[in-house]
């Protein structure tokens, strides 16, 4: 039975009930055993440290709409939750509470009883992010919560290490890497974010052995050159031929360093001599590889130069370029400097510079992995949604160097690599070893953890069981759709998806949808820095989440950055009150029980009408959505609730609902009509604003113990009656010019005025005459010609006629007309007054000069307009 629903909607009444009672009815919770065919989504895990941004209310939204979505279309759907331990992040959150709360550091206490702290920490504020994803409604199913360094998780990585490892897919050496002073750990290539900067190109001459020869090399970084050893010049550089094969002196060092010819040298850049400092720059160190130079690391993990730096040792690296500069400029080995605007890499997580050095890491072996990933989004057998963003994917993958996945961490897996000092055996095992193998002497664990993303990069399969071959993995993976922003197409789907058919010969997911950032209204990105940033759960709690939900979706598409504004949350939520009180007025008026459409004979016009438009609405929203159109689809939603049902049927029905003249079946008919097209209505935008159609549903007559529980609307063609149609869409159009005349001649709803009809569909009109009486204030409908003077409205299939003495009063507006006359006319004194004056015609720019000109023109052509209509009224006196 229907319940009459309060007179205002309160969010904050009724959201947290609602999503309590969708996990207390199982909503969310999927079965591995249906015959239903499976949809699985995993869950961006944000970071065990996050506050809940629009990032992520973006990111959440898109998922919650196909997961609701699919649900209602029938499949068995689990959207899966969890979190990301985040390595760094948490690691430096702990570090600073032990700072601050206790006044010591990590090394004091030991690895031990640190990760004690840090366990501590995760259980205290950890669930602090996903209880903030369930105000947004989000349908995920809690009971198979992961995180990324649970036991099963945790598994499938050492699973993985172990496996890459066997392989010769993962290997431990020395190589060049990002090393970041901040955080005191490697970064892979992808966790260095650029920015340019004001820098200086300095050009420093380093002495030719046995020679009155001088060499320039420009350099951006001074301090490195402690650690040159060689200098490179271009194989076809006639200017510096002689020279190949000779020896420099390093200045301020003294070491004799070759002079050799590469390829890689560009004689256009700077002098055409490059500086090789193989332990500090990629470029340099595989120059330094194949000419078999000498590794000499000059800065050390604190940002410091190294022992070995003599003088300068100890300092900040920056420090010591001053210093460095200083010596080469006294021992007049310093050329020149000039600015020079150029990119510098940072740190993505402290922001500090990035230094490139030499360090043992491990390393995954990205060649053989990256050409399977390349193919199946190649084939089609993964697609990106939108697919300009596979060219990202490629662009990255094609050019990929092997992966630094050693971090100098004690959060996180630990490498399951064992060393022993006593013969140098390696072990590397899925279980923890007693002693080594190979003499039986004890073994000592790597220090290092893993990179978060090595095991973000196996969510969509260790999460559902992997390596065990669980229900859950047999019956959701493949999993279906990935969402995702464009900014960490590098950090997780691209090692997601070499690592799902590395690991489990299947792709991990079949789409790939990509969504934009949420900027704020003037188009910028939100920030710290700019103070722009908005908390959505303070929209939540002042708007409603399904206020922000639609103001995040509504004009949006796939891969495009989205605007938030408050005017767009205030549309948002004045569109949640116009379905409340549309659904207010049709449960106050409604005896039936159930939604059940009566026999298409018993159809009025107006009822034929929504229901066409219904049946198209439902065909092209399911389209749509199926295309992840999504703002698309909200749209047409949007137009069809606030116009066609709330605007237009509901007003055409009135009539029949309140007419005690009118038949007991035609009220039940229009009953009928809105319980059903309002339940539909609903439907179709649950997964867009769950809560309130939730809380509506539950007022309606409904079987289902939850909207989401129901079944999605199918598009009847037995209700799409194109023809009738039509014929109200004619009626509407005329009723729609009536109004803007009217409008135009400002005379209020409230005057009711004769309309006289000529047309050769007479009978398609005669059935509106009902409508033109209640919403197009007609007195009275005739089809004879007007006998008086009347205004004309020509629309499709009629003309128009409203007696002109019917909607005006002469009187009235001649009054009107005479109080404009003489505003006009004092305007124009104004005006003239001031073109006549000589002293404004020579001091006033140009601009204002013409601008009263045109007001003169302007004002002129206004009053012979008001005074041809005073003379035409006079004339009906």
């Amino acid at each position: 039975m229907a319940r009459e629903l309060p007179k205002v909607y309160d969010p904050r009444q009724v959201e947290d009930r609602l999503y309590a009672h969708w996990e207390q009815t199982g909503c969310f919770t999927a079965d591995n055993n249906s015959k239903k065919e499976p949809f699985c989504v995993v869950i961006p895990p944000p970071n065990v440290t996050g506050q809940l941004h629009m990032g992520h209310a973006m990111d959440e939204t898109y998922q919650d709409i196909l997961t609701r979505y699919k649900k209602l279309r029938g499949y068995e759907t689990l959207w899966l939750p969890g979190t990301d331990h985040a390595g760094i992040a948490t690691q430096a959150k702990v570090e600073d509470m032990l700072r601050k709360e206790y006044g010591i550091s990590r090394h004091d206490i030991g690895r031990e009883k640190f990760l004690e702290y840090t366990w501590a920490w995760k259980e205290k504020y950890g669930s602090q992010i996903t209880n903030q994803l369930k105000k947004l409604g989000s349908a995920c199913d809690w009971t198979r919560e992961r995180f990324t360094l649970d036991e099963g998780c945790s598994r499938a990585v050492r699973k993985v290490f172990v496996d890459l490892y066997n392989k010769g897919l993962l290997y431990r050496g020395e190589r060049i890497i990002n090393w970041c002073p901040g955080c005191r750990t490697a970064l892979s290539d992808i966790e260095v974010e650029y920015a340019e900067k004001n820098g200086h190109l300095w050009h420093i001459r380093y002495p030719v052995k046995d020679s009155d020869e001088h060499i320039i090399c420009a350099t951006t970084r001074p301090e490195t050159m402690l650690g040159d050893t060689g200098i490179a010049v271009h194989p076809g550089d006639a200017r510096y031929a002689h020279l190949v094969g000779k020896t420099a002196i390093l200045p301020l060092v003294g070491r004799e360093i070759p002079i050799f010819a590469d390829e890689y040298v560009d004689m256009e850049f700077g002098t055409g001599c490059v500086k090789v400092t193989p332990s500090h720059d990629p470029n340099d160190f595989e120059m330094g590889a194949r000419h078999g130079l000498a590794f000499v690391r000059v800065i050390d993990d604190l940002g410091q130069m190294a022992p070995s730096c003599g003088k300068y040792a100890g300092l900040d690296r920056y420090e010591a370029r001053k210093a460095i500069l200083a010596d080469l400029e006294a021992g007049g080995q310093l050329a020149k400097a000039e600015d020079l605007l150029h990119s510098v890499g940072g740190c993505y997580r402290c922001s500090t510079d990035v230094e490139t050095v030499t360090s043992t890491q491990w390393f995954v072996k990205m060649a053989p992995l990256a050409k399977p990933a390349i193919e199946a989004v190649r084939s089609g057998d993964i697609r990106f949604v939108p697919e300009r963003f596979a060219t990202t994917y490629y662009n990255w993958m094609e050019n990929v160097r092997d992966w630094c996945v050693s971090r100098q961490l004690w959060w996180g897996h630990r490498i399951p690599a064992f060393y022993c000092d006593a013969c140098g055996e390696t072990v590397v095992s899925e279980q923890d070893p007693d002693t080594c193998p190979k003499c039986g002497a004890p073994l000592r664990q790597d220090e290092d953890v893993l990179d978060t993303w090595f095991s973000s990069a196996l969510w969509p399969f260790s999460t559902l069981g992997w390596p065990d071959s669980t229900e859950d993995l047999a019956y959701f993976y493949p999993t279906s759709t990935l969402v995702t922003g464009y900014d960490i197409i590098f950090f997780w789907v691209a090692r997601m998806i070499f690592s799902g058919l590395e690991h489990t010969g299947q792709k991990p997911f079949s789409d790939v949808l990509i969504h934009g950032l949420v900027r704020d209204a003037q188009g910028r990105k939100m920030s710290k820095s700019l103070g722009n940033g908005i908390d959505p759960l303070e929209v939540i709690e002042q708007f409603g989440a399904d206020a922000l939900r639609f103001t995040l979706i509504t004009g949006n598409s796939p891969g495009n950055d989205t605007r938030y504004s408050i005017e767009k949350a205030e549309a948002a939520r004045n569109f949640a009150k116009k379905i409340w009180n549309a659904s207010r007025f049709v449960l106050m008026n409604l005896t039936v029980e159930q939604a059940e459409l009566p026999p298409a004979s018993a159809l009025a016009l107006e009822d034929r009408w929504i229901l066409s438009k219904l049946a198209r609405l439902i065909g092209e929203a399911t389209e749509n959505l199926d295309n992840y159109d999504f703002g698309v689809a909200l749209g047409k939603l949007y137009d069809f609730f606030w116009d066609d049902f709330c605007d237009w049927y509901i007003e055409l029905v009135k009539t029949r609902l309140f007419d005690e003249a009118g038949s007991e079946a035609s009220r039940q008919t229009v009953q009928q009509v809105l319980v059903h097209v309002l339940s539909a209505a609903l439907r179709l935008l649950h997964p867009f604003m769950p809560f309130i159609t939730e809380e509506i549903y539950q007022a309606l007559p409904h079987e289902q113990p939850s909207i989401m529980l129901d079944r999605w609307p199918e598009a009847d063609p037995a209700l799409a009656f194109a023809e009738e149609g039509a014929q109200m869409e004619q009626i509407m159009s005329a009723i729609k010019a009536i109004r803007a005349r009217r409008s135009e001649m400002n005379v209020p709803p409230s005057k009711r005025a004769a309309l006289f009809i000529e047309t050769d569909r007479r009978p398609l009109f005669e059935a509106g005459i009902p409508f033109f009486q209640r919403l197009a204030s007609a007195s009275s409908v005739s089809f004879d010609p007007p006998a008086d003077e009347c205004i004309t409205i020509v629309t499709d299939g009629a003309r128009l006629f409203i007696p002109l003495g019917d909607i005006v009063d002469y009187r009235q507006e001649l009054a009107r007309l005479q109080a404009e006359q003489g505003r006009l006319e004092k305007e124009l004194v104004r005006v003239q007054g001031k073109l006549a004056n000589e002293g404004f015609l020579a001091k006033a720019p140009p601009e204002l000069i013409e601008e009263e000109r045109a007001k003169d023109a302007r004002y002129r052509e206004m009053l012979d307009r008001v005074l041809a209509s005073i003379a035409a009224i006079a004339e009906r006196l």
